[in-house]
């Protein structure tokens, strides 16, 4: 962890660098102490989404970018992804892009599930991509605070419905191509995570249509004083 907050720093210099965490034990939040970043740890397994989401909304600057802390995705990438800002409203990091760069792939499985995941979310959704879970990507701030309000998912498909819903409200969604390598040693399994993922997206394409079809979801939306709970389904 050290040494990705030390090369975002230096890749980004960025105002401010928060980790979300979950569930961790006292040894290892004593080991994320020193270094300078915030770091907000939940005593609770939030899911991804979750943690995601209250990083940003703890956070106050115009651009908002996050990346997952195994490293798959080195900081000279990330800041491509958030270079790409410049006239766009979210940008998402590629690794199934035809000009990216893949170090170390992926178990067969995983890749497999993952492809046609990718074909059936280009086939349902807006935003014609060739990657939707990369965990790399960046939004501006009005971008965010427009497609806040249509969020739900807590774990792995809040980025497919990212995309989904900034699809629906016509922002500029754009691909970036990145080099990344395949960490070893999830306990995510691939074919529970596929079948959630396939659910998830096909909710997101409904209430995708229903806002691009009727503004009047996404003007309720905005009159709303709370954020949209994040909730398993």
């Amino acid at each position: 962890m050290e040494g990705c907050v030390r090369d975002l720093r230096a890749e980004l210099a960025p105002e401010t660098i928060r980790i979300e965490v979950d569930d961790l034990s006292e040894a290892s939040l004593s080991a994320l102490a020193d270094l300078p970043a915030t770091v907000n740890a939940s005593p609770y397994r939030r899911g991804k989404g979750a943690a995601i989401t209250a990083g940003f909304e703890a956070l106050e600057t115009d651009l908002l970018a996050f990346t997952d802390a195994d490293g798959s995705t080195p900081a000279a990438e990330l800041a491509r992804v958030v270079g790409a800002l410049n006239g766009a409203d979210l940008t998402v990091g590629s690794r199934r892009h035809p000009d990216a760069t893949i170090t170390s792939h992926q178990t067969f499985a995983r890749r497999f599930l993952g492809d046609g995941f990718a074909w059936l979310a280009r086939r349902l959704l807006d935003a014609q991509l060739h990657d939707y879970q990369c965990g790399a990507k960046a939004l501006s701030r009005e971008a965010w605070e427009r497609v806040r309000p249509h969020l739900y998912e807590p774990g792995f498909a809040w980025d497919v419905e990212l995309v989904a819903m900034a699809g629906a409200l016509e922002l500029d969604v754009r691909e970036v191509p990145i080099t990344w390598e395949d960490m070893p040693g999830s306990t995510v399994s691939p074919v529970r995570t596929s079948l959630r993922l396939a659910r998830a997206l096909l909710v997101a394409r409904h209430r995708a249509k229903q806002i691009r079809n009727s503004r009047v979801h996404t003007a309720i939306a905005a009159t709303r004083e709370d954020p949209t709970a994040l909730v398993e389904k």
